[in-house]
């Protein structure tokens, strides 16, 4: 499941992250970042994917 998420954070970061932790904080500040840039997005999106481990449980 992690190789799906990252492939989603290259091609549309706010996506990956949102996979990952949801619509938190981490989310708004990769879309932000995307929004300045699109290699800063993709890097907190991939490094979010990386240092967390499972995703949270959708509500």
């Amino acid at each position: 499941m992690d190789i799906i998420r990252l492939l989603f954070a290259i091609l549309l970061p706010p996506l990956g992250v949102f996979l990952q932790v949801g619509l938190g904080a981490q989310f708004w500040i990769n879309v932000l970042l995307t929004i300045l840039g699109y290699i800063p997005g993709i890097i907190h999106a991939v490094y979010i994917i990386i240092t967390r481990g499972s995703p949270s449980p959708a509500v």
